[in-house]
């Protein structure tokens, strides 16, 4: 039987040509580079709402009402509550006049959780890119991270998993922390849910395990 006549080997450092087609099906991996750049817009607003929160926490430690009102509207906080004549009903709640531990606390877990989902868009915007679009040519650079040599479509699901899994408990955190302003079903699903968040990525992690790795993955 005769076989099909091989491709001359390419030139060392030049790219094959490709068909038309698959040159236009290759080359629609650009169309994600808006999505990547709208997620660094997306982490600018981050950074400023940050420093929004930090300079009304400052500010509020010096004694501006303004920003504690702020930081206690942000967080949904609330003070003693006022009880009507039959001692059951809730008609109001004292006015918060000085920053407590209890609302620096909320606070400080809320500038960890943007740090948090800041550090899970630059996985997603450098991990995401160098996978899926082109590469960064990153190598030998001295703020190469250290995850980005072995990066992959798995290891990045790993990565993402266990990261929704820490802002997951910074959120369950905060609200156990201000319980007293949550419902009882709205404790039972937020714990609910981050078990769920757990589950999941042992069943990501457990799946990239079973998976066959080529030699070069790790």
């Amino acid at each position: 039987m005769a076989h099909p006549p091989s491709r001359p080997p390419q030139p060392a450092g030049q790219s094959p040509r490709l068909p038309a087609l698959s040159s236009l099906i290759f080359a629609s991996r650009w169309l994600q580079l808006p999505l990547y750049l709208g997620l660094i817009l997306a982490q600018a607003v981050y950074v400023f709402h940050f420093w929004v929160e930090l300079v009304h926490l400052i500010e509020a430690a010096f004694g501006n009402q303004g920003a504690l009102a702020s930081l206690v509207n942000s967080l949904g906080y609330k003070g003693t509550a006022i009880f009507g004549p039959d001692g059951k009903t809730v008609i109001g709640y004292e006015p918060i006049k000085a920053l407590s531990e209890t609302i620096i606390m909320l606070v400080v877990l809320g500038l960890i959780d943007v740090v948090m989902i800041s550090n899970l868009l630059i996985m997603v915007i450098i991990g995401g890119y160098e996978t899926f679009v082109s590469r960064l040519g990153l190598e030998g650079h001295p703020d190469q991270p250290e995850w980005l040599s072995h990066v992959n479509a798995s290891v990045l699901k790993v990565k993402l998993a266990t990261a929704i899994i820490g802002i997951s408990s910074i959120h369950l955190l905060k609200t156990f922390i201000n319980a007293a302003n949550y419902e009882e079903k709205v404790l039972i699903w937020q714990t609910v849910i981050h078990v769920a968040f757990l589950f999941s990525a042992l069943a990501i992690a457990a799946a990239d395990r079973l998976m066959p790795h080529g030699p070069a993955e790790h």
